[in-house]
């Protein structure tokens, strides 16, 4: 069955977004175990900063807490994360929550793990993963989506509706998945390259820059903003065969013995230090770039 877990950065339970839920057994135990092999909505409180359903992921299974038995983990599948491309909020423009069966008073407590039914679980899917069609995240090459007609002059946004399609369908569907990560990438670095500063458009406006992969998909990545960053299509090559990585400093690592002095000088910015999103919350995580330099960087 599908569910809403209730996640935060301020948490003082030991979750590991992306990999571990963590909850008391009391009150969850019961409710987390019929999500195995389902999928489930996060939501974050304004004080984790994002505020509201933010991302979905699919649930492995459920094991006991080894330290605490009081406590236990849900074990989520790393690859099937996907994050929306907007916080989509507890309550509709009309006032009424997306999960009917929550209170319709704002600010009343809700449990933190709780079953929500396919209906309003599809609604909140169709509004997060509703695209975010402006100038910075039009695709590369390839049809121009519908809103958007050559001499744009304006960010609009754009909704191709899911019909009645299966959303676990179209959850696991890659084309979706890709198509949905470039544009939070893209736009999260203003359609400009994180390591060369280039931003580069063609005639008809469209950006050079693409969206790669930290850990990539066949190392079962996550298609999460904080696993990407905006490359140009060289950088992004040499991301990816681990020419060029990032420290935890954000500072660019650069394979001396394969990349020449004057290209690296001629590729990457002066300070060598990795451009970030305006947005803090949105910036590469530690771990996805640590598993880049110990799996992928041949420096």
């Amino acid at each position: 069955m599908k569910a809403v877990f209730i996640a935060s950065s301020h948490s003082a339970y030991d979750d590991r977004p992306g990999e571990l839920y963590h909850f008391p057994n009391r009150n969850y135990l019961s409710v987390a175990a019929k999500t195995v092999g389902d999928w489930v909505i996060f939501y974050q409180g304004r004080r984790g900063g994002i505020s509201g359903y933010y991302a979905v992921q699919r649930v492995e299974r459920i094991v006991p807490d080894p330290t605490d038995p009081s406590h236990s983990y849900a074990i989520l599948d790393r690859a099937s994360l996907l994050s929306f491309e907007r916080p989509v909020p507890r309550f509709r423009a009309n006032n009424t929550p997306y999960e009917r069966g929550l209170p319709k008073a704002r600010g009343k407590n809700t449990s933190s793990v709780r079953l929500i039914s396919d209906a309003d679980f599809a609604a909140i899917i169709d509004e997060g993963l509703r695209e975010d069609i402006t100038p910075d995240t039009l695709p590369r090459e390839g049809p121009l989506p519908q809103p958007l007609q050559p001499g744009f002059a304006e960010a609009q946004t754009g909704f191709v509706p899911l019909g009645n399609a299966d959303r676990v369908q179209i959850l696991a569907s890659r084309a979706f998945r890709d198509r949905a990560f470039a544009r939070q990438v893209k736009s999260a670095y203003g359609a400009r390259c994180a390591m060369s500063g280039l931003m580069l458009r063609n005639g008809g406006g469209r950006p050079e820059v693409e969206a790669a992969h930290i850990v990539p998909v066949e190392a079962r990545g996550p298609d999460t903003v904080r696993n990407g960053l905006a490359l140009s299509g060289t950088v992004h090559w040499m991301f990816d065969r681990g020419l060029v990585s990032v420290d935890d400093d954000m500072t660019l690592l650069i394979a001396k013995d394969s990349v020449a002095s004057d290209i690296a000088a001629r590729l990457f910015v002066p300070d060598r230090r990795l451009i970030l999103p305006a947005d803090a919350g949105k910036a590469p995580h530690p771990a996805y770039l640590k598993w880049h330099r110990d799996t992928c960087f041949k420096g």
